[in-house]
């Protein structure tokens, strides 16, 4: 069975909610994705009354790191499938 988001701790939950806000960040010339833009975080959390930010935060760029490596991942499988 596969997870779903309410299988998570409520902290992670909001990290995930968090994370959707920001929007993506990708290099212009390559298209390789590169995390978000972190700059209104501080601004989610104000207008989300968020308790803990610093572990939300936490939560949040682990999330990223993720999926950052996921994204890279692919697009190197990507380039070796064209290369063949």
């Amino acid at each position: 069975m596969a997870l779903t988001i309410s299988d998570f701790p409520e902290e992670v939950q909001v990290a995930f909610f968090m994370f959707s806000l920001l929007p993506d960040h990708w290099e212009g010339m390559s298209g390789t994705y590169m995390g978000k833009y972190w700059d209104g975080i501080n601004y989610f959390f104000k207008l989300y009354e968020v308790d803990n930010p610093r572990e939300i935060l936490y939560f949040m760029k682990l999330y990223e790191s993720e999926i950052v490596s996921f994204k890279a991942n692919k697009a190197e499988q990507k380039r070796k499938a064209d290369e063949r």
